[in-house]
């Protein structure tokens, strides 16, 4: 591969400024790729400086009450990221002595961290020969080279980090793991046609005459579960009726509006019957809204309906517009029928 070599100097002229490159500090490395799995980087940049601005350190995180853990969490969604790196930091002020691990196999038994995360944070902060291989990173090797192997497998993932390895050379480590996610990001991009023209890797691509069109090979994707919801905003004065979901599953021990499953959209009558039966008083509706959340494996088609009642359940937590916003996590499932 000639990627060791054009790569570092197409970076060092084209990386985009983001702060988590600011410096190596592996609790800044380590939340910011935790934050961007599943999560575009535009939408991660306000989370990060919010998250740090609340737990600069590692100690900090450890120490953190869940509650406001998963209120600065709120709305990057898959919040068992955030349950682990709690854990995660806790186990390395126990076995650590709070200070962050520097070999790979440390770095991988930390709760919450796979093979790529272990393999960004090794490289980018201690300059380990640790490749990092990601979809990004995936996209652009298998193109490169012409690779048809499906990159949906764990073999191909573990082929394509032995490849790469050799090209990680002492010192520039970090940045061989940046510029090819950089590069995946930014050049060879998913879901549209790759911008050869501003590629560094362009006269040595083996796709670049076109065959990029069917590269990655990757698993066929199976079709989404729907599931019809029922949601009651129920509203007492200036409070809210909000509940905590189980401790286990989807969304697990985050707060919610009361909802339930049905077959299909339900009449506002049958609704408001069960708003009553949950409230023990009459209800009177004011409105509905209709919304779809989409999870990786599941829809929510979401019918809610929004009732006035004399009294809330007295099951669940009546909470203020401002302690929605500012204490509860509400998840972004059920905030737009908050906002």
């Amino acid at each position: 591969m000639h990627l060791a070599e054009e790569l570092p100097v197409w970076f060092a002229a084209q990386a985009r400024p983001l702060p988590w490159r600011a410096d190596a500090d592996p609790y800044h490395v380590w939340i910011s790729e935790i934050m961007l799995q599943q999560t575009r980087v535009e939408a991660v940049v306000g989370y990060y400086h919010r998250f740090l601005d609340a737990l600069p350190t590692l100690h900090a995180l450890a120490a953190v009450e869940e509650e406001q853990l998963l209120k600065l969490w709120e709305g990057l969604g898959y919040y068992n990221r955030a349950r682990n790196l709690q854990k995660a930091a806790q186990q390395i002020e126990a076995q650590h002595g709070g200070v962050f691990p520097r070999t790979y196999d440390e770095i991988r038994a930390l709760p919450g961290i796979g093979p790529y995360t272990a393999g960004a944070i090794g490289s980018i902060c201690f300059d380990l020969p640790t490749p990092a291989v990601d979809g990004n990173v995936l996209r652009v090797v298998t193109r490169f080279e012409a690779d048809e192997s499906n990159i949906d497998r764990e073999s191909t993932k573990k082929q394509i980090a032995a490849r790469l390895k050799p090209l990680y050379r002492p010192g520039l480590c970090g940045v061989m793991t940046q510029s090819l996610m950089e590069l995946g990001a930014c050049v060879c991009v998913p879901n549209g046609a790759p911008h050869c023209e501003r590629c560094p890797l362009a006269a040595t691509c083996r796709s670049a005459d076109g065959g990029w069109m069917r590269l990655p090979v990757r698993d066929k994707k199976k079709a989404r579960r729907q599931i019809e919801k029922t949601v009651l905003v129920l509203q007492c004065g200036e409070r809210i009726a909000i509940r905590k979901r189980k401790g286990t599953g989807l969304l697990a021990n985050l707060w919610e509006f009361p909802n339930y499953d049905v077959p299909a959209a339900e009449a506002p009558a049958q609704a408001q019957q069960a708003a009553e039966a949950l409230c023990g008083t009459p209800v009177t509706l004011l409105g509905t809204q209709r919304y779809t959340h989409i999870f990786t494996h599941v829809e929510w088609h979401m019918t809610a309906y929004r009732f006035a009642c004399g009294a809330l359940p007295p099951d669940c937590t009546a909470a203020t517009a401002a302690e929605l916003e500012h204490v509860y996590a509400l998840p972004s499932a059920f905030r737009p029928f908050f906002e």
